[in-house]
């Protein structure tokens, strides 16, 4: 009866979770909130059914395969924004109440009914909706994986959890064992977690990454130039005029924490906020330029220690699966069926830079805005919240075993092995034999008196 009972409550917990969103209440722009967007976007079936999988992108490789390692790379759920933009939300929310005139109806809104509730304390702290989002997720990965992420393997201490350190990740990781356990109705044990910045949190201690990207102007010098560009400047133009303000009064900073406001009263509490009415389309369109702009050039292909940053990820990642491989070649039980690492859009996206992915022919620079429309760099596609890389792999038999990559649920090919959507392990280690062979964190990371242009 009690287990009744809590899978009852379970059911109902879940399946009574309705999105509350209609066409209506979804801001027009949805789709170019970049990394401050929602995972469902990425997965409309979600919205209909949180619990959803799609069962039939994913199958194995041949009859005769069967899945015996899964390591999950996830970024943390849906959070608050962090202090530094609470601080300008409330900067422009004032100005809009003092300086901004006009009739529109949202406008109205702005200045007589929505109140600045973001409180410098919530500091990027994840919100209810990033505690579902990892709870959603990890029984939708039960689902996918019965055999892998089972109660049996959680009980035997065959999956195991890494995290960051950082408030956000250490809670959703919590989650999502939370998102299992309740699946399970377990309450009489409990599963631990391993903190480990140096895997989940590289990017703070790859010495000249900070120095040479993160402190150094210059390394966004592309960023700069496209916010001081034409295509921004129409959008603040744009923007002061809704509002009936100079144009002086508009930096790029208010346009971006304008954008952002709207992603976030989105993401967090499901509404069409009156803000988002200060973009259309081709605004938005240039906004997560503007956001894709910073992430090439500050964790993706714009300089080459961005991706090596996380050479320490890569060869764990590698180390796990070769673990596994050679256990079940040897036909020992795999000991560790599933891997959960929870981090950051910081850890996911120089990981997938490392691996090759989204990679176009042309860099992102401050002048190529137009010929960019059908470029595959784009954080809203790749790094919504909740977004996660997963490698199965999978033992064909007669020493046959094969890895398939999956980001956001869906089934990817590697760079430079599209021939197989599910390619031999072996063939995925030639493929990136010289990274396996060298990219060592330390001599990467290591700060030289000369260092090279950048």
């Amino acid at each position: 009866m009690t287990f009744l009972f809590h899978f009852l409550i379970f059911f109902c917990c879940f399946h009574n979770y309705v999105n509350p969103e209609s066409d209506a209440n979804t801001p027009a722009i949805v789709k170019y909130f970049n990394t401050k967007g929602r995972y469902e976007e990425l997965n409309p079936y979600l919205l209909q059914d949180i619990l959803a999988v799609n069962r039939s992108i994913l199958q194995p490789p041949s009859a005769q395969c069967r899945e015996i390692h899964l390591t999950a790379i996830i970024r943390h759920g849906t959070r608050y924004p962090l202090t530094k933009h609470i601080k300008e939300m409330k900067q422009l929310y004032n100005m809009v109440l003092q300086n901004a005139s006009g009739e529109e109806s949202w406008l109205r809104e702005i200045q007589t009914q929505w109140t600045m509730w973001y409180t410098e304390d919530m500091d990027g702290r994840l919100v209810q909706k990033g505690v579902k989002d990892h709870k959603h997720l990890a029984v939708r990965l039960s689902k996918l994986f019965p055999s892998l992420l089972s109660e049996e393997k959680l009980r035997g201490g065959f999956i195991k959890f890494i995290t960051s350190s950082k408030h956000r990740c250490v809670n959703s990781t919590l989650s999502f064992k939370a998102g299992l356990t309740e699946l399970w109705a377990i309450t009489d044990k409990e599963f631990d977690h391993e903190v480990n910045d140096a895997l989940m949190k590289f990017f703070e201690l790859c010495t000249r990454l900070v120095e040479e990207v993160d402190n150094n102007p210059a390394a966004l010098s592309e960023l700069d130039k496209f916010k001081q560009g034409p295509e921004m400047r129409r959008v603040q133009e744009k923007i002061a005029d809704r509002l009936g303000v100079p144009y002086s009064l508009i930096t790029h900073d208010l346009t971006e924490i304008a954008f952002y406001l709207c992603g976030y009263e989105f993401t967090i509490k499901a509404v069409n906020s009156p803000w988002c009415q200060l973009f259309d389309e081709e605004d938005a369109k240039v906004m997560e330029y503007d956001s894709d702009l910073r992430e090439f050039w500050k964790r993706g292909y714009g300089h080459d220690i961005n991706s090596k940053s996380s050479c320490n990820l890569f060869h764990d990642v590698f180390s796990r699966l070769d673990k596994a491989a050679s256990e079940s070649r040897s036909g020992q039980q795999v000991s560790e069926a599933v891997t959960v690492q929870v981090g950051h859009a910081d850890t996911l996206l120089p990981l997938l830079t490392l691996l090759g992915f989204f990679k176009d022919s042309d860099a992102l620079t401050s002048t190529n805005y137009a010929t960019q429309t059908q470029r595959s760099f784009r954080t809203s596609h790749m790094m919504p919240y909740a977004a996660n890389l997963l490698l199965v792999l999978y033992d064909c038999g007669d020493s046959d075993l094969r890895l398939q990559p999956l980001l956001n649920e869906k089934p990817v090919t590697f760079p430079g092995l599209t021939e197989a959507s599910v390619p031999l392990y072996q063939d995925v280690r030639e493929r990136y034999r010289e990274l396996l062979q060298g990219c060592d964190f330390e001599t990467e990371c290591q700060l030289f008196k000369n260092p090279a242009e950048v």
